[in-house]
């Protein structure tokens, strides 16, 4: 009774007075710690009974199962397993339940599985214990067809309150809204009052919402007569990510009038979703209302805050929100590392990490694959071998193929390109779709074709439905030129009828919020945009010798149509606009874009000339990293855009005057040599420099070379 009041302190004094106890009292005093949250408790007490000499019974083992599921404690289950198997409970029901349970939470389903096989005598409790094991190892799928077992195996009891929520979450995790909708017309034919069920309703919402489908997804929940915080929560989540602001904040408003106490869920969802739109002003709006709510305090709404700032581009802000802190786990420290390492600032990043660990607090799996993307990020290949192998030496962290990603990343910037195809060969997991897009990547900016061929290969022949393989070996045929191949590798993917998403980008203007695509022209300032961006263009033409990265676009259509097309890139119309509205004389300025692709070689150079021309800062966040251009220069330090100094041109000039195929092999290029002094070569004689295409390398000291740009201050003083 007092355990069940929450009252474990007097619980545990009637306990300690009791003149005789049995596995009745251990057992009740047991569930008492699991149900208020005291899980490693509970396996003490297991510990201490048996030292007692007191047997367990199944519903002793079932308690102590939960506790270890809920603490994934894998190894303190497998003990449990194996004292059940040595007495004879492991057939019993309530034993057999917790086992698949414990073996789903603690990720191990196919163990969960075996366990769910042998079981003799099958609840509904076995059922729903299985179809949820499958729906959080992301395995809808199976629930549902687990569901189908269950149905043809006609238990006694009907679906309940518990299998049906399982199964609407197996249907929103995978986006399958018919099977959704399928659940939904069974509930409606058994006579399920849905609007009764809080949690049933909240998760046809989710369903329809996840799966896109918002006007059913207010038609369910209107028809809530008790709305839970969750199924607020997840309409206004729905409408703030397909960027209706004005709806989702006209709810969040209706929530605050209903209900003062908005818990830290709802909170930090909201800041989320203005963080991943980098929606700044109304990410200060909503820190504004948390510090007056007492949820607001809480951590989660506090990384939030953090990684909202950060991921805005205000390092400083995110900063001051960090060490404001009261209290800091694990996920905040993660936070400031996952942003430091985007904006390119790799010291930063170890340097925070390492402060971490001296206050004793013990990163994770993802704090670690935070820290080594930051030093990917900024070439720091000795920081960045030194945390990969404390990690494989660190006990109870598993490397994941994403930590091998990192370093596979390190080493090809370096230029080992063999040895990261020799650890993608050797590591203990197995490759997964993006370590081998990571490594055809770096092959395209180095020119590895041979390395690049092998690669591709593998990425065609284990996801041959993904058109970013095919847009990826396109560009490396057009990288060195092979126009054949490029034609080949995009006409597969166009058979295939794959398409690459379409690159988007965003600008806050005045509190309002733009969208472009790229080569659309639906917005109605779209002349004024290209009129502006002509200007710059020009600009930049006559003061830096800018010309189009031609050399990335399509081989066949004429330079003209490339231009356009590289005028049409989403960034440059959402900085157009920008220019457009707030004109070219806002120097001191900063004007913030957000792209959900990587940037282009030519936008990254674009931008760069812009930053100088104009005197204003441009701070575009792509979906990789920050860059911050300034002057002329980016914060990324052209990284991104790495090619061997060994290979680059850096100055071509044009003796003769002449601007035909015919004469350009004559003319002189100087290269920097191993030893770091330029040495002169005619182009004739320096290897995949020039393709024999007008354009493709500029006749100025200052012209453009994809994917570089070379100013003056490349040029000897000799020359």
């Amino acid at each position: 009774m007092y355990c069940k009041c929450r009252e474990p302190l007097i619980a545990y004094k009637v306990f300690d007075n009791m003149p005789e106890r049995n596995v009745v009292s251990w057992t009740a005093l047991m569930s008492g710690h699991v149900l208020n949250g005291d899980l490693k408790g509970s396996l003490s007490f297991f510990t201490e009974m048996g030292r007692q000499g007191i047997y367990p019974n199944e519903f002793t083992f079932s308690t102590n199962l939960k506790a270890c599921g809920l603490l994934n404690a894998l190894e303190k289950g497998l003990q449990i397993h194996g004292f059940c198997l040595k007495i004879g409970f492991e057939m019993m029901v309530e034993v057999g339940n917790s086992l698949v349970d414990m073996y789903s939470k603690c990720g191990r389903i196919n163990e969960a599985e075996k366990v769910f096989r042998w079981m003799v005598g099958r609840s509904l409790i076995s059922w729903n214990a299985m179809i949820a094991g499958y729906v959080h190892a992301g395995y809808g799928s199976r629930a549902l067809a687990t569901f189908g077992m269950m149905q043809e195996a006609k238990i006694k009891e009907r679906p309940d309150e518990f299998t049906l929520t399982s199964l609407l979450k197996a249907c929103s995790s995978t986006g399958m809204i018919y099977a959704g909708k399928q659940i939904h017309g069974f509930l409606v034919r058994s006579g399920f009052h849905c609007p009764s069920s809080a949690s049933i309703t909240g998760s046809l919402v989710d369903l329809y919402v996840k799966c896109g489908n918002l006007f059913s997804a207010r038609k369910a929940f209107d028809q809530i007569k008790e709305k839970t915080m969750i199924s607020w929560s997840s309409l206004i989540l729905g409408y703030a990510q397909e960027g209706d602001f004005v709806e989702a904040m006209g709810l969040f408003k209706r929530l605050q009038e209903l209900s003062s106490q908005i818990d830290s869920f709802v909170l930090s969802s909201i800041i989320g979703v203005f963080a991943d739109f980098a929606l700044l002003q109304q990410g200060k709006q909503m820190q504004a209302l948390v510090v007056k709510l007492p949820s607001g305090l809480e951590t989660s709404v506090s990384n939030s805050l953090v990684d909202m700032y950060l991921k805005c581009g205000l390092v400083d802000e995110a900063e001051k929100c960090f060490a404001e802190m009261q209290l800091k786990d694990v996920i905040s420290w993660t936070v400031m590392i996952t942003g430091y390492g985007k904006h390119g600032l790799g010291k930063k990043a170890v340097s925070i990490f390492n402060k971490m660990l001296r206050h004793n607090i013990e990163p994770d799996e993802v704090c670690y694959l935070a820290v080594l993307s930051a030093c990917s990020h900024s070439g720091m290949i000795k920081e960045g071998e030194e945390l990969f192998s404390k990690l494989l030496e660190t006990q109870g962290i598993k490397s994941r193929v994403e930590h091998y990603a990192c370093v596979v990343d390190l080493l090809g910037r370096a230029g080992h390109l063999k040895e990261a195809k020799h650890l993608i060969d050797t590591m203990p997991i197995k490759p997964n779709v993006g370590i081998w897009q990571t490594l055809l990547s770096l092959c395209r900016v180095h020119g590895d074709i041979e390395l690049g061929k092998e690669v591709g290969k593998i990425l065609l022949r284990i996801d041959r439905k993904n058109p970013a393989n095919y847009v990826m070996m396109s560009n490396l045929y057009g990288q060195a030129g092979y126009w054949n191949e490029q034609g080949n590798a995009r006409e597969l993917g166009s058979i295939k009828g794959l398409q690459k998403e379409a690159g988007m980008s965003w600008v806050e203007i005045e509190r309002e919020v733009h969208f472009f695509r790229s080569g659309e022209d639906s917005h109605p300032l779209t002349l004024v945009i290209q009129e502006t961006l002509k200007e710059v263009e020009r600009r930049l033409r006559e003061e830096l010798g800018y010309v189009y990265g031609l050399k990335h676009e399509l081989h066949d259509i004429d330079d003209e149509s490339k231009e356009e097309n590289l005028r049409a890139h989403s960034e440059k119309l959402a900085i157009g606009l920008a220019l457009a509205k707030g004109g070219l004389n806002q120097k001191g300025k900063t004007i913030r874009v957000f792209k959900n692709l990587r940037v282009c070689v030519d936008c990254h150079e674009f931008i760069k000339g812009l930053s100088k021309i104009t005197k204003i800062a441009y701070v575009v966040r792509d979906a990789v990293r920050f860059h911050s251009f300034e002057d002329g220069c980016c914060s990324c330090g052209d990284y991104c855009f790495f090619i061997d100094e060994q290979e680059k041109v850096a100055v071509v000039f044009d003796v003769d005057g002449y601007r035909d195929t015919e004469t350009a092999r004559y003319h002189t290029a100087f290269i920097i040599g191993d030893d770091g002094y330029f040495k002169s070569v005619s182009l004739g004689e320096a290897p995949n420099v020039y393709d024999g295409k007008p354009g493709h390398l500029g006749y100025t000291p200052q012209f453009y070379c994809p994917p570089l740009v070379c100013s003056s201050s490349y040029i000897p003083s000799s020359v």
